[in-house]
């Protein structure tokens, strides 16, 4: 009994900056209702309060965060490693910039049980990173995706957004079983839950590549594939962007693909990089041809649905599409690499550039908005640069990063990925780099279309707007701006880190 408390013990001093996120959680459900009346009524200025909590509550998950020490080779349900702490730094920011976001979208009312989803789902998101077992890591799967639903709901509960609800519950759900099971043929092939001991198995060559293997190497992709918006795992995300909130999109276009990658790094890559005989794919030889597919088709799809986009939203959630493309070549990659730069270190930086400036994309997009009307179409753009030019010239370099052109961060996560499939040397890796070039020129037709309605095109409504410029967003824009800009002139420290993760 002893023996089992202080496990328990140990285990939970790994994930203590999950359980601050987790407590809070717990508080806000517990407090809101209290603070609400029957009739749905709130004192005025709620939401800020909640919004101040959500942020003290991630500075003090960051801050025990940062004095934990690395655990590789862990047997028990967690592993705190490099790709745990890293996570954990990308994700505190992130929500951050995501609470700043969120913190004018939802009423009074709504706002605490707002906040303590997305808390929620950061937590998720962390618990992920830290999954040493494959109970774990479901576990913390749909710890992201339960709050979801109620997240995508709580601000609006008009048509649009039930609609958006519904058809992310349905497929979200559908996924997760998927997930399971290729959890159970794993587990059935392998006899452990444990990823390490799953690991050690490959490795060793204890298990064989046979059929419920290769089940399980498909089932698990398919099923990951719906948080990265992969194709053909992709179709739920124009609808569901364009009938979510703004910071609720946002949130969709981010989060949910650091999940996805870093579940898919627990399954099929090592713990630690340390062992020369670990550093290769777990699974079948066959993922990596199915990973490769996936990435053509996934990029190819994004790009070509968006440039026959109106919509602002279904835009960027195809934008999103295709970036969730460049990202899974670095996945095709992985460990291997002649040179320098691997795939797996240019998949995590382009990760934290893919953050920034897609967020603050969205972030652009909140504060831009009228007091009658949301950015919807390109019309709602149109003449930005007259009516509001510090917010085109800002949204304009996110849209520039997002294409890949310098003085921006987005050239140089697109320089890694095409550099290290480049340098891996095969013919096949070769070709995708190609690939991932003529993409990144599709995408910058669209990108650029964008700037041209902002700066080429009259204003549709010259109505004056009265509506004043919300501080908490000015702050997630201005953030955003430092790194995208800040990142390609100083990218030193960040890749550095990253290059320690997956040595």
């Amino acid at each position: 009994m002893n023996e089992s408390l202080q496990n328990l013990n140990g285990a939970v001093q790994l994930v203590l900056p999950e359980a601050v996120l987790l407590a809070t959680v717990c508080v806000i459900f517990f407090a809101a209702p209290f603070l609400v009346s029957e009739r749905g009524e709130a004192p005025a200025g709620l939401r800020h309060r909640w919004g101040w909590l959500s942020l003290l509550s991630l500075l003090a998950a960051g801050w025990i965060g940062w004095s934990a020490a690395e655990v590789p080779h862990s047997t028990g349900p967690f592993v705190v490693d490099g790709l745990t702490l890293f996570i954990r730094s990308l994700t505190l920011v992130s929500g951050a910039v995501l609470v700043l976001l969120h913190w004018n979208q939802a009423d009074d009312s709504r706002s605490g049980e707002s906040h303590a989803c997305l808390l929620a789902i950061l937590a998720g998101v962390n618990l992920v990173a830290a999954a040493n077992d494959l109970v774990g890591l479901f576990v913390a799967l749909e710890l992201i995706s339960i709050p979801t639903y109620l997240f995508l709901l709580l601000p609006r509960r008009d048509a649009p957004a039930q609609e958006a609800t519904l058809k992310y519950f349905l497929l979200s759900i559908f996924s997760s079983a998927i997930v399971l099971f290729g959890m159970s043929y794993l587990y059935g092939a392998t006899g452990t839950t444990n990823l390490y001991a799953i690991h050690q198995a490959f490795a060793d060559h204890h298990m064989p590549h046979n059929a419920l293997v290769a089940v399980a190497t498909v089932m698990l992709i398919a099923g990951l594939g719906f948080r990265l918006t992969a194709v053909p795992f992709h179709f739920y995300a124009p609808d569901v962007f364009q009938g979510a909130q703004p910071s609720a999109a946002a949130m969709l276009s981010f989060v949910p693909k650091v999940a996805g990658f870093v579940a898919l790094l627990r399954l099929i890559v090592p713990t630690s990089g340390g062992d020369a005989a670990m550093q290769s794919w777990m699974m079948t030889p066959s993922a990596n041809n199915l990973l490769w597919w996936l990435a053509v088709i996934t990029m190819f799809t994004g790009n070509l649905m968006a440039l026959m986009q109106h919509d602002v939203r279904r835009l960027l959630a195809f934008s999103s599409v295709s970036h969730a493309g460049y990202m899974m070549v670095g996945l095709v990659v992985g460990l291997h690499s002649s040179q320098q730069i691997n795939g797996i270190g240019a998949l995590l930086f382009y990760l934290v550039i893919y953050g920034v400036m897609t967020l603050g994309a969205f972030a652009v997009l909140i504060a831009a908005a009228r007091s009658n009307r949301r950015i919807e179409t390109l019309d709602d753009l149109a003449g930005l640069s007259r009516t509001k030019p510090a917010l085109a010239l800002v949204l304009s370099v996110f849209l520039f990063s997002l294409t890949g052109l310098p003085p921006t961060a987005g050239f140089l996560g697109k320089f890694n990925l095409f550099f290290a499939a480049w340098s891996q040397g095969s013919e096949s890796n070769r070709l995708l780099a190609c690939l991932l070039g003529v993409n990144a020129a599709l995408g910058a037709w669209y990108y650029l279309k964008l700037i041209g309605v902002m700066y080429l095109r009259d204003p549709v409504d010259r109505s004056e707007d009265s509506r004043p410029l919300e501080t908490p967003v000015l702050v997630a824009v201005a953030v955003c701006l430092v790194g995208t800009i800040g990142l390609f002139f100083v990218p030193s420290p960040l890749w550095t880190h990253i290059q320690s993760v997956v040595r």
